[in-house]
């Protein structure tokens, strides 16, 4: 009997460790999962918003292996760095974007990637670069040459589109002024005068980034379309012009019954370091769910036309880049790899 409490407080003794124990595998199991940290521009943009609706189909696909974050950056050319400096693992980025890196010009000058250079990976939706006026100054504009020398918001440096509009201008010969302003501040820049202009975008010819869905609602403004003879030159210059239906983006009418815009091909890289099957997997989930994704997020409309053909036009615009092995497996599963293309190694 004098052995009993003894006996009673090893019993116990036990009990707690194997209870410390079992806990224990809670935060080891977690700590195994990988992290795939996605690099988007800023909040408030279209590019930060799909990847956030975005992390759970990714997670789902890997089989819960992976964590995915979301991480924004002031704009996807930083965001392309942040990755090739290690900082992530997935980066936003744009066919404009992946030629001015592969060419070592613009944001890229002179820049030196510390882990492997973004490959093809996966390209997802187009976006239309237009110009935008406060209802009550549209009188003064009829051409994007009235834009030239003017103050103007084209949208956050180092954005896809403000390269795209730099190309355009190259095309036109116009001077490129650029005011920097908070993506929150649009619509009162525009109502104030502050910028003669703010440039505007639809993602497919049908969605608005958020903070122009907020500037459709506060005020009235006007698309000003490119004149005949500058849609000439910049169709001259390899560029397309594109027509976008106002009613499938903006909530009233801004002007024109048919809008005209220059695209640019968004998509989302990686380096390989991201292995093979893990690229192979997010693609075949996306190919997947590709009509459920566009139902939810119009701007996936062309993705889930032809999401092979929307690969093989993102690779075709810089086919001196390689070509992601993950991204080249399921080119080749469907029938669309071109040997001429090469494979990241």
């Amino acid at each position: 009997m004098k052995t009993l409490p003894k006996r009673r407080f090893t019993l116990a003794a036990t009990a707690v460790a194997a209870l410390f124990a079992f806990s224990a595998l809670q935060p080891a199991a977690a700590q195994e999962r990988k992290s795939l940290r996605w690099a988007t521009s800023a909040v408030g943009s279209y590019g930060y918003q799909i990847a956030a609706s975005m992390t759970k189909i990714v997670e789902e696909a890997l089989g819960g292996e992976y964590t995915v974050t979301v991480q924004p950056y002031t704009s996807p050319t930083v965001a392309m760095k942040a990755v090739m400096d290690g900082n992530g693992e997935i980066a936003y980025t744009a066919d404009i974007g992946m030629t001015q890196f592969s060419q070592r010009i613009g944001g890229f000058k002179d820049y030196k990637a510390k882990m492997p250079e973004l490959a093809h990976s996966w390209y997802s939706y187009p976006m239309e670069s237009m110009m935008a006026v406060a209802a009550k100054d549209a009188d003064k504009y009829k051409c994007w040459k009235d834009f030239s020398g003017k103050p103007v918001f084209y949208t956050n440096a180092g954005f896809m589109n403000w390269l795209n509009w730099q190309r355009i201008y190259k095309a036109l010969g116009y001077e490129f002024k650029h005011v920097q302003i908070d993506l929150k501040s649009n619509a009162d820049a525009l109502q104030s005068g502050a910028i003669a202009a703010s440039a505007t975008y639809t993602t497919a010819g049908r969605s608005l980034a958020s903070y122009w869905k907020e500037t459709d609602i506060r005020m009235d403004v006007r698309v000003v379309n490119p004149c005949p003879d500058e849609v000439a030159k910049i169709k001259a210059a390899g560029l397309a012009v594109v027509d976008v239906d106002p009613k499938n983006a903006f909530s009233k009418p801004v002007g024109p019954a048919v809008l005209q815009g220059v695209p640019i091909l968004f998509g989302y890289n990686m380096g390989t370091n991201i292995p093979e099957d893990v690229v192979y997997k997010m693609l075949s989930a996306f190919y997947k769910n590709k009509d459920s994704l566009a139902k939810s997020e119009p701007g996936f409309t062309p993705m889930a036309r032809d999401f092979v053909g929307m690969q093989v036009a993102g690779i075709s615009a810089n086919p001196d880049i390689p070509v992601h092995p993950g991204l080249a497996k399921f080119l080749r599963e469907h029938k669309a790899w071109n040997d001429k293309w090469k494979v990241a190694k």
